[in-house]
């Protein structure tokens, strides 16, 4: 079994980290929330003061933090992992960031002789505890055979996306589609109530139809068709709308880079920022429906 830091205990952090305990690994683990580290401290793992002291003796080190102004930090920073770092040691960030600080900070590992992967994931909160997440990956194919083993603790896909920042660039088109085709989905059964069709009917159609999406079948946003998806639960977020928005954001800001309009786009990321600031966005992305249907005052 492997010695692992791991830094960053969120809504997503925790339960990774839980479920690398539960396959027996050695967890060296860093969060500002002391309640988070005690959680895990409470099955084993061994709290740590900050990012070198994760890295110390650890066969490998795993990121899971907000944004990419927290990533450099932690990385590029006085102290920081890549300077700590021992070689050999594997250095993994599953935080969703732009693709630029990715790469930044590859760079800057490899500079060292370290081996980096970017692997951002999909499959929610409800994935994260479930061990069944997908890893989008960026990085040398030698460097997830290592890696491997890890991620297969808290997932069931590793895909290789490309070099470098190709994780970052999957991550955000794969939500780009998700926050629209969500939005699309929303619409439909909303303008269906309208109409006085049966939400059942129209799913029970569409489902089987060209309406189909992953939206639709596996995550309804209206309750009653899909039983598991939050809609049955008080849409309490398996993916809350404010982290969607900070993907359509980073979206925007990779299309921007790139000369690319992306008018759907752009359209989702106001549409979900507006549902934000109206004080929705601790609930999951799903519940858009009710700012559609006019259920939530957008914030003046």
């Amino acid at each position: 079994m492997a010695t692992i830091g791991f830094i960053g205990l969120g809504n997503m952090g925790l339960p990774m980290a839980g479920n690398l305990l539960k396959a027996g690994h050695r967890l060296q683990v860093h969060d500002l929330a002391a309640a988070r580290t005690a959680v895990l401290a409470a099955e084993g793992a061994v709290v740590v003061a900050g990012a070198a002291e994760a890295a110390t003796g650890a066969d490998a080190v795993i990121t899971m933090l907000p944004a990419g102004a927290q990533v450099a930090e932690i990385y590029l920073g006085g102290g920081g992992l890549i300077e700590a770092a021992a070689p050999g040691t594997l250095l993994i960030d599953c935080s969703t960031i732009d693709v630029a600080t990715a790469r930044r900070v590859a760079a800057a590992a490899e500079r060292r002789g370290l081996a980096m992967l970017d692997a951002p994931v999909s499959g929610g909160m409800a994935g994260a505890e479930a061990a069944t997440l997908t890893f989008m990956v960026g990085g040398e194919p030698a460097a997830l055979e290592k890696a491997q083993p890890l991620l297969a603790a808290m997932g069931k896909a590793m895909i290789l996306a490309g070099p470098p920042g190709a994780g970052q660039a999957a991550k955000i088109c794969n939500n780009l589609i998700l926050g629209i085709s969500m939005i699309g989905v929303a619409e439909a059964f909303v303008l269906a109530e309208r109409l006085g069709l049966d939400r059942q009917k129209l799913f029970d159609i569409a489902s089987k139809s060209s309406g189909q999406c992953w939206s639709m079948t596996a995550y309804c946003p209206v309750p009653g068709p899909v039983p598991s998806s939050p809609a049955n639960r008080g849409y309490r977020p398996g993916f809350a709308a404010q982290m969607m928005l900070k993907d359509l954001l980073l979206a925007g800001e990779a299309a921007d880079a790139a000369g690319l309009d992306l008018p759907l786009g752009g359209a989702a990321t106001d549409t979900y920022e507006a549902f934000v600031k109206a004080g929705q966005g601790g609930l999951d992305f799903s519940a858009i429906v009710n700012y559609i249907r006019g259920d939530v005052e957008p914030s003046p």
